[in-house]
């Protein structure tokens, strides 16, 4: 039978309230939900690197476009995996967050033939990051970067626009690193690089030419010109922002008095 003090003792405890705020978990209801701060963070750019302009890889490029007796072959960069190889998923970088996202599933039945990707502080015609295909033995996950050495530019018009691609080998593979120039690469290998891009839109009604494969100087002034032309409407803050938001460099260069000419020299 219970003392007279543990009974005076129970009648003294107040049972707690079941109410969220004693909820282990709920003391962190007053914080907004996940996407909430995700989406918050792509203000503030306060939270996550942006892969597209956060990667410092200028300041590694600077030293070599510097330098007018260039090595190609010494010429090695970071790049960021957007598609692996192999995948028949189109995934792409959604310049706002910074995030991969899926844009689609290809219509055609053909899978990216290496990793695929982009060049970071880099901006071309379209408005895009320069594209760059990584030849590798494995598929890389997307999202991931990498050094790559560039070997050759593929120039190509989808549907009336330039959207040329570098081609580069992986730096750390030992079975491609060795490569230096695009033609140093079996023949059949370039067929089935041309023939994917050739054919990945047809089935969606997109015209895709692909024209002769240039060597890897071509290459290297491609990606010196993406980089010059980043650099040059990211002065102002304000105007790069409108950049990396979906603005167009041509808009954004008229209304600051630019001339593209100068851009490119």
């Amino acid at each position: 039978m219970p003392s007279r003090r543990r009974l005076r003792l129970a009648a003294n405890v107040v049972p707690s309230k079941e109410t969220p705020n004693n909820d282990p978990i709920s003391h962190h209801s007053s914080h907004p939900p996940l996407n909430e701060r995700i989406i918050s963070s792509m203000t503030r750019r306060s939270v996550a690197a942006h892969p597209w302009h956060d990667l410092e890889i200028a300041n590694i490029l600077r030293p070599a476009i510097n330098r007018t007796n260039l090595a190609l072959k010494e010429y090695v960069s970071l790049e960021v995996i957007e598609i692996g190889k192999g995948s028949k998923v189109k995934y792409e970088l959604d310049k706002k967050s910074g995030l991969i996202k899926i844009d689609r599933v290809l219509y055609s039945s053909v899978v990216y033939p290496h990793n695929y990707g982009f060049i970071p502080r880099t901006i071309c015609e379209d408005n895009d990051p320069l594209d760059v295909l990584i030849i590798m033995q494995e598929p890389v996950l997307p999202g991931c970067f990498l050094r790559a050495k560039a070997i050759g530019l593929m120039p190509m018009i989808d549907q009336g626009e330039k959207d040329d691609k570098i081609i580069a080998v992986c730096a750390d593979d030992p079975e491609y690193r060795h490569y230096n120039d695009i033609k140093e690469l079996p023949p059949h290998r370039l067929a089935e690089i041309r023939r994917f891009f050739e054919d990945y839109k047809k089935n969606e009604n997109k015209e895709v030419a692909v024209n002769d494969f240039l060597p890897a100087s071509a290459a290297f002034e491609a990606i010196k010109r993406s980089i010059g032309r980043l650099e040059a409407v990211a002065v102002d803050e304000r105007f790069t922002s409108r950049i990396l938001n979906g603005g167009t460099i041509d808009d954004i260069c008229l209304e600051k008095g630019r001339i593209m000419n100068i851009m490119l020299e």
